[in-house]
């Protein structure tokens, strides 16, 4: 029996060459396997396509290392996960949390997502994508607005008013910003998110302005922004997969968003650290309210390109060297090098976080609770040097900051209906589900407290 090995491509079959077939059996056979090849394509295709009125979110985080993808549906008030995908980036897909090439993107977002789709059983058309990178930066603007009618009652168009200060104020204070860090004049820049930090009238604070009266409102407005061209490449990737993109979430807002419940009068607390591939992005919430977010350029790949300096290794060597140092899989020789040039990297890193925190200058204390998530977060000398180490002596807190991952069970009002969301590697796409749910709460007109609502508003 003469074998006839076929490979399969988007397009039909291709197979070997074989000089003891003749060419008419060779055709047919071929004719035989692209029959079968469109009949597979079109049990793909049956998959029921969702539109805006079925209650169904797609929350899809483009990490540097890897693309996630999950599908949830609205119940009410809660969201349940129903569909998870992954798919491993190339070297050269992203840098530093920014997409480098479109089409290696797309293709392995497609491969995620499919995989949530067959296990969802549905394709979902509204999606949440989260940005990342050094340049995206996320800024807190006090405005302080004295009322030409201190007796008139406060009303919706009076704060939006406020909020429009802010924004251009803050717009423009990015835009310095960047071409400082760039070296470039005239850098293009969009609003991100925009979300309601706290609101004080005559210095007594208030959840809910409308309807008070006094001289001056002091709005704490946080807002996100990003470079044109990272928009630009993430709006051409949601095209690409044929996807509705309901909202661009900056990577600190989402984790945040994971965080904090749904009830704006949340007092919650803590400081959250996402570390990924290229990027460490850190997000500082007090009582309730986002004060700022940064991001600077070192993540997990930083300490995968240590180890390959140090062991003369391939990356993709050095990657599973990094992966293999909880397991005790490495010799002793080779594990003691390997965390020689972690321990060099990480000592970089630390001050990376520390001058982060010390450019929080809108909060008298730091929160002392850190959570923490991403994959770089896995890496146990990181865990334990944030835990061990002196690194918080010179930064405003009032006593030894805790540290721990984030379980998927502490993010509110989120189920996971799969079994499969059981680690912080997820987090992130879980708060883009969040912010996605706002959008939608935001658009219907389904909230009635101010903040929420004002939140849900400049979602963008």
């Amino acid at each position: 029996m003469t074998k006839v090995n076929f490979v399969w491509n988007n397009s039909g079959v291709t197979y070997c060459k074989n000089k003891s077939i003749s060419g008419d059996i060779c055709s047919i056979i071929n004719l035989i396997m692209l029959d079968r090849f469109k009949k597979l394509k079109n049990v793909t295709k049956k998959l029921p396509v969702s539109s805006s009125s079925d209650k169904l979110l797609i929350g899809l985080d483009i990490g540097t290392e890897v693309a996630k993808a999950l599908i949830a549906r609205i119940n009410g008030d809660e969201l349940e996960v129903i569909g998870v995908g992954r798919a491993k980036q190339s070297l050269s897909d992203m840098q530093s949390g920014a997409i480098a090439d479109i089409a290696g993107v797309v293709a392995n977002c497609e491969k995620a997502l499919t995989q949530a789709e067959n296990m969802a059983g549905v394709k979902p058309r509204q999606a949440v994508v989260g940005i990342a990178g050094e340049l995206v930066k996320g800024l807190t603007t006090t405005v302080k607005y004295r009322r030409p009618s201190p007796e008139k009652p406060l009303d919706s168009n009076e704060i939006e008013l406020i909020i429009d200060k802010a924004q251009a104020r803050t717009l423009d204070r990015a835009q310095k910003q960047l071409e400082l860090e760039t070296g470039k004049k005239d850098v293009e820049v969009k609003l991100v998110n925009s979300a309601i930090v706290s609101i004080h009238i005559d210095t007594y604070k208030v959840s809910n302005p409308i309807g008070f009266q006094g001289k001056e409102v002091v709005i704490q407005l946080y807002t996100a922004f990003a470079p044109m061209v990272h928009i630009g490449a993430l709006e051409r990737t949601a095209a690409e997969l044929d996807l509705d993109l309901m909202a661009v979430a900056a990577g600190p807002i989402a984790v945040s968003r994971s965080g904090i419940c749904a009830d704006a009068s949340s007092s919650f607390t803590a400081i959250f650290i996402d570390i990924g591939g290229g990027t460490t992005d850190i997000a500082v919430v007090d009582d309730g309210g986002v004060q700022g977010t940064r991001m600077f350029g070192i993540g997990g790949r930083a300490f995968t390109k240590a180890i390959a300096t140090e062991l003369d290794l391939e990356f993709a060597e050095a990657e599973k060297v990094k992966l293999s140092l909880s397991k005790d899989a490495l010799d002793s020789q080779t594990k003691a090098r390997a965390l020689s040039a972690i321990d060099r990297t990480l000592a970089v890193w630390l001050d990376g976080v520390e001058l982060a925190l010390s450019e929080f200058t809108g909060v008298d204390h730091l929160p002392h609770r850190i959570l923490m998530c991403g994959g770089g977060a896995s890496l146990e000398p990181l865990m334990k040097a944030l835990k061990e180490q002196k690194w918080y002596k010179d930064l405003p807190f009032t006593r030894k900051p805790t540290v721990e991952l984030i379980d998927p069970d502490q993010v509110a009002e989120i189920d996971d209906a799969t079994g499969k969301v059981t680690d912080h590697t997820l987090i992130t796409a879980l708060g883009l589900l969040r912010v996605g749910y706002d959008t939608i709460l935001g658009s219907e007109g389904r909230t009635n407290r101010l903040k929420e609502k004002f939140n849900k508003m400049l979602s963008i």
